[in-house]
């Protein structure tokens, strides 16, 4: 049995005022955390990275926001899955990647926390995982809420929205704590 490590789509395109505004400016300090543990330990650990096929978006493939940001930037040898959809699982050889590490438990941290973050949470969790989500090492734009739908409604902040969708796979699809907790629990 092993833990592995998902880091999700932790690229510098999303440094581009197309998202808006953000919350948590820690994430990527909190997963950098999260990866030099993992490293020390020698457990395995999956960088992600969206490329994404929407015209003009910050993700696109060759583009330079689609490179991962220097925080976890990954090492030769270490691997990386690339997807075009929100979760890591569809179209890709995560899975059984995870089974070939003899990896039971993840843990998951990136962004989006509503879109591929909770994406990958879930589908995880269906395929039989145990999860634990860090919550203060994800984060999200408030682009990432189109209120559009609800005409008159005010528009959520990034803080509002993290907290929503981790609040809604909680308990259910997995365990949500803080990187420092995490650090102590698989130490």
């Amino acid at each position: 049995m092993a833990q592995a490590l998902i880091l999700i789509d932790i690229q510098t395109g999303f440094d581009s005022p197309f998202w808006g505004a953000r919350n948590n400016p820690d994430a990527e300090a909190n997963a950098a955390r999260l990866l030099t543990h993992w490293r020390v330990k020698g457990w395995p650990l999956f960088h992600i990275r969206h490329l994404s096929t929407t015209a003009g978006s910050p993700l696109a493939d060759g583009d330079p926001g689609a490179e991962f940001k220097p925080e976890v930037m990954p090492l030769d040898g270490e691997p990386v899955i690339s997807k075009h959809v929100n979760s890591a699982f569809i179209g890709t050889d995560l899975e059984e990647r995870l089974h070939g590490a003899f990896a039971t438990d993840l843990v998951i941290c990136g962004l989006t926390t509503p879109h591929c973050v909770s994406t990958t949470t879930r589908m995880a969790a269906n395929l039989g995982f145990g999860v634990t989500l860090a919550h203060d090492a994800c984060a999200c734009f408030v682009n990432n809420a189109d209120m559009s739908w609800n005409p008159g409604t005010s528009a959520l902040t990034a803080e509002q929205i993290h907290n929503t969708a981790i609040a809604n796979i909680h308990g259910e699809f997995c365990t949500a704590l803080d990187t420092q907790t995490i650090l102590g629990t698989f130490a």
